[in-house]
């Protein structure tokens, strides 16, 4: 257990919906998004926090192996060119749903990019995950999400975690060399009390860790399933986490402040701020975009 007082907000930005840290090596800097209000921001222990881009609809992003990134947003697939401030639209899987946008997203060890859609009012299970191969092409791999979150990849590659936050339930799925994920089971399911299981990451140890939105807490899991660590977050909503630092010896936690009174923010004045800890475990760099 790693007490509260060890978690520390090192990005105050007040994000009404935080999501999607990505560790970018190349840079020794954390990106993340506001999903709700448009907002990229980016940390670097020297130079502090900045905006990178204000007003736009990028729910998650990765770094690609020849420069750049890819992500996903309310619209479908992004190339995103943070140099030249630009985006370019890739396509509209989930065109056909005017209500959905896609949420989180990450690379599996093959550098394929994986995120999942949902219905943005939250209310039908219109969502699915979808995989976007080096050569832009996509290909839907399950179906039936209501809000969908993760992925994250053991180290060998051969088994996703993905989530619907909305049941609660943390699902495994076998992944083969050619990216096709199988035998989709259920890997922990929580109760209201414990908080929803939202973004994840593995650590050194092949173990996974994932934030609960309403848990105050990131916890880590087995392969398995079983709880085994839980770092408390001072803060209601965590939503993310992702290992970096020179040494990946920090986790990185994204928070939101969506839908709390007046009451509860007085209680939390991070809430929707940028946390950090040194969970005393490493975490592995994520694979690069193959595109």
């Amino acid at each position: 257990m790693v007490r509260t007082s060890e978690v520390t907000c090192i990005a105050d930005v007040g994000a009404v919906l935080g999501e999607g840290p990505v560790w970018v090596e190349r840079e020794q800097a954390l990106y993340w998004v506001d999903i709700t209000e448009g907002r990229l921001f980016r940390w670097h222990a020297a130079e502090g926090t900045r905006t990178v881009f204000d007003n736009v609809r990028i729910c998650s992003l990765v770094p690609c192996s020849g420069g750049g990134f890819v992500g996903a947003g309310y619209e479908g697939f992004l190339a995103i060119d943070l140099e030249d401030g630009r985006i370019e639209q890739l396509g509209n899987p989930d065109s056909d749903l005017p209500n959905n946008r896609f949420n989180d997203g990450k690379v599996d060890r093959a550098g394929r990019f994986w995120a999942g859609t949902m219905d943005r009012f939250e209310r039908e299970a219109t969502g699915s995950l979808y995989r976007l191969d080096p050569d832009f092409s996509w290909t839907k791999i399950d179906s039936g999400y209501r809000v969908t979150n993760g992925p994250a990849f053991s180290l060998d590659g051969g088994t996703m975690y993905h989530s619907d936050s909305a049941l609660q339930t943390v699902y495994a799925f076998d992944l083969d060399e050619q990216g096709c994920a199988t035998n989709r089971r259920v890997l922990a399911r929580f109760e209201r009390a414990q908080g929803y299981p939202d973004g994840m990451t593995v650590d050194v140890e092949d173990c996974l860790w994932v934030a609960f939105w309403d848990g105050w807490c990131v916890r880590r899991l087995t392969p398995t399933g079983k709880v085994i660590a839980e770092l408390e977050v001072p803060a209601q909503r965590p939503t993310s986490c992702a290992f970096g630092g020179a040494g990946y010896d920090q986790l990185f936690i994204t928070s939101a402040r969506r839908g709390l009174t007046d009451e509860q923010l007085a209680l939390q004045p991070s809430a929707g701020g940028l946390f950090m800890t040194v969970p005393g475990v490493e975490g592995v760099p994520e694979t690069l975009f193959a595109g």
